[in-house]
């Protein structure tokens, strides 16, 4: 027994930890033109410039046919060194592709440690198949884009810690607002608005929706049409179908979707039809979701539709993602044949004048 203990005192406590300085980061390489790089060779890559994470300069390697002829109905990506270093550089890495550049940076604490010696590259030879690439929701408008999260290991060292008799953790649990607000729409409790649409009745709160949108805000607590009100006070809505209205309300009061299968054939309707009610009612992070989402379904059947209602409905973004895509002369072709161009021609002719521009800029 210690004198401390025998004599009634406190024993003494400290903590020590092994750490590793770990320096992340990581880059984007955008391949525009996807159809072109078709063309290069097996064995042959594009790199990205040169991006510097922990200290030393990489880059990451295209390879549009494979890196070898065992992998050359894949793309094949790699990381490489860009640098000469006399001391190897221990990395974990992961490279993929995004469909969307925004969001928090996978945790790499799981990955395998790498070993680059100078101009050393490490990757997957098949990483994806072509035929796949182009059937998936990366690929928008003949573009891509490879995102390599990287983290540069350091030497391991030890570190004196807070005392491990450290107070306990609360855990304070996620905001579930929004599954009440679900649920105030679901049971109808204390709904005092009715809504008919598309032959359905749909009950809501008028303090929710005018919160919400401006819109609904100047309905609801200002004058109606009496067009618009039946005799027994349901609100009209014409143009609109029940199921679209029934999502708008649903976001309306979640601030999110329900499940929709993006795989559906429908899906890309559904996008377009909310897109419409979004922007009627000035529900603007919904239209661009909707936008978002539109993106992933451009196609040379789709593009004139889709283009025709992003000017119709100034969706900025959306319209470029559709030029991008008709940017290439195989997709604008097809496009020009198809019965969707001739309606586009006639309702909007300015995105007609905008496309002309766009490909004697091109010509040029």
């Amino acid at each position: 027994m210690s004198s401390s203990t025998a004599g009634g005192g406190k024993p003494s406590r400290s903590a020590s930890a092994v750490v590793a300085t770990t320096k992340s980061g990581y880059h984007i390489f955008r391949i525009d033109g996807y159809t072109r790089t078709k063309g290069i060779p097996t064995g042959e890559c594009l790199k990205s410039l040169p991006f510097t994470v922990g200290g030393h300069n990489w880059q990451i390697g295209y390879y549009p046919n494979g890196k070898s002829s065992a992998s050359a109905d894949y793309i094949s990506l790699s990381l490489y060194l860009d640098e000469s270093v006399t001391v190897p550089v221990k990395v974990q890495q992961r490279v993929g592709l995004v469909d969307k550049l925004e969001g928090q940076a996978p945790s790499l604490a799981m990955e395998e440690v790498y070993t680059f010696g100078s101009h050393v590259g490490f990757g997957n030879p098949q990483f994806m198949k072509r035929g796949d690439l182009e059937k998936s929701k990366y690929l928008t408008g003949d573009s891509f884009s490879i995102r390599c999260d990287i983290a540069v290991l350091g030497e391991f060292h030890v570190v004196e810690t807070a005392d491990a008799a450290t107070p306990p953790v609360i855990s304070v649990p996620p905001s579930d607002l929004h599954r009440h607000f679900g649920e105030l729409l679901q049971t109808e409790k204390g709904a005092d608005v009715v809504f008919e649409v598309g032959g359905e009745k749909v009950a809501a709160h008028r303090c929710v929706l005018a919160a919400r949108s401006a819109v609904f805000s100047a309905e609801l607590f200002g004058t109606m049409k009496e067009s618009d009100i039946t005799g027994a006070g349901v609100i009209r809505i014409d143009d609109m179908e029940a199921q679209v209205f029934k999502t708008l309300l649903y976001f309306v009061y979640t601030d999110s979707l329900p499940k929709i299968n993006k795989d559906d054939r429908q899906a890309d309707a559904m996008f377009q039809h909310l897109l419409v009610a979004a922007d009627r009612y000035n529900v603007e992070r919904l239209k661009f979701i909707c936008q978002e989402n539109l993106c992933r379904y451009i196609n040379v059947g789709t593009v004139a539709t889709i283009l025709t209602l992003a000017e119709q409905h100034n969706c900025h973004g959306l319209k470029n993602a559709c030029f991008s895509f008709l940017s290439s002369p195989a997709n604008l072709r097809e496009v020009m044949a198809s019965d969707g161009f001739d309606h586009m021609r006639r309702s909007c002719p300015s995105v007609m004048k905008e496309l002309v521009t766009m490909l004697c800029n091109l010509a040029s």
